[in-house]
């Protein structure tokens, strides 16, 4: 039988309605327990040392989500599994490495160049296009998802992760197929901050995969220094043997950390891509809500229509709350050596394809502006 969509599709259905069924019965199949994840971490690495237990309460505030406002079909609770449980081996594989390879800790990550700003406002594709810099580093999705042993410079191009992460990446054309559409997502593609910061609980991915609106709660009034330390971490770890002369980083939710960012990276230089938050935020959730909903994917909260509940969909609210608290937040505190953040609308990204016109020649006034004279 060929793995169509629909089949896919009917399968997971099946799935979950015998997963309903057996629940309604009593059965858990798949567990979300801490000790359980934590025991299945261990037993798949045969180590023991998680590092810093600085990611316990988020992890438990998370793991108490799932379990009480998730809703997660079986199919869910699988995927659940499988991700929490990868995110712990990472923690022990690292803590693994920096133990074997002490030196890994005193590699500096000097001047590293963030992109922030609201979803759709033309980030990733900027992302995209600094990626291209030869002397740029940036995090491709291979080697956030398998860091472990640390990437070399010699094997980067035909490292068998890559292929490893390309099959694990298939699953999500088959529980999101219209995910693509809304955000490039491939092996050797850049991965966002939040995905580094996943082995630290603290990230805002979660909330974006999941319905765990406790968790979200608890998040937005935390301080994110430990994320940001654990994210430097992981660069120091990636670089270690293939660096970069300069790493090109991503991620929208900066803009509500920036002062835990900034004391992890005194010497950050910042790009800040603009566009009309109720043009951009609004159709980014209601968008990937829809993606992610349509499959059933773990954390969905269901409407009839099968996207993401109508509490999401209080638009113009939603625009205008992230888009004063970014336009309040960047400017806020300077990194050092960088008068201002480079500024960069999305229109001026959109006017031509990559790599001509003026998308070619915006990119290069931002390495213009935010380098200096780092070569």
């Amino acid at each position: 039988m060929t793995l169509t969509p629909a089949v896919i599709g009917a399968g997971i259905r099946a799935t979950n309605v015998v997963g309903s069924m057996l629940s309604g019965m009593g059965f858990r199949l798949v567990s979300l327990d801490e000790r359980d994840l934590l025991d299945a971490a261990r037993r798949a690495t045969g180590l023991e040392d998680f590092g810093d237990d600085d990611f316990r309460e988020p992890f438990r505030r998370l793991l108490a989500g799932l379990e009480t406002e998730a809703d997660l079909t079986l199919v869910g609770r699988i995927a659940a599994h499988r991700d929490l449980t990868g995110l712990l081996v990472n923690r022990l594989r690292l803590e693994e490495d920096r133990t074997r390879h002490p030196e890994i800790a005193s590699r500096p990550i000097a001047a590293p160049i963030f992109i922030v700003g609201l979803p759709r406002s033309g980030s990733t594709l900027l992302h995209h296009l600094l990626g291209q810099d030869p002397d740029t580093r940036v995090p491709q999705a291979w080697e956030v998802m398998y860091p472990s042993p640390p990437p070399t410079r010699a094997a980067y191009e035909t490292d068998p992760r890559i292929e490893r992460a390309a099959r694990q990446l298939r699953w999500l054309d088959w529980l999101a197929p219209d995910f693509k559409a809304i955000h490039p997502v491939g092996a050797r593609l850049p991965l966002e901050c939040i995905a580094i910061m996943s082995a630290s609980f603290r990230s805002t991915r979660f909330q974006t995969t999941y319905n765990v609106p406790s968790y979200e709660a608890w998040l937005a009034g935390e301080d994110m220094r430990p994320a940001y330390a654990f994210h430097r971490r992981f660069l120091q770890h990636l670089q270690w043997r293939a660096p970069g002369v300069r790493w090109v980083l991503k991620a929208p939710a900066h803009v509500f950390s920036f002062d835990a960012l900034l004391d992890t990276y005194p010497d950050a230089r910042i790009v800040h891509t603009h566009r009309d938050p109720v043009t951009s935020v609004a159709p980014e959730r209601a968008s990937v809500g829809g993606a992610i909903g349509r499959r059933a994917l773990p954390g969905a909260r269901q409407g009839s229509d099968g996207d993401r509940s109508p509490d999401l969909l209080a638009l113009p609210d939603v625009a205008d709350h992230h888009g004063r608290e970014a336009h309040a937040r960047v400017p806020g505190r300077e990194p050092p050596g960088q008068a201002r953040p480079t500024r960069v609308r999305a229109g001026y990204l959109r006017a031509g394809r990559p790599g001509s016109g003026p998308a070619l020649q915006g990119v290069l006034g931002v390495l213009r502006r935010t380098v200096g004279d780092a070569r």
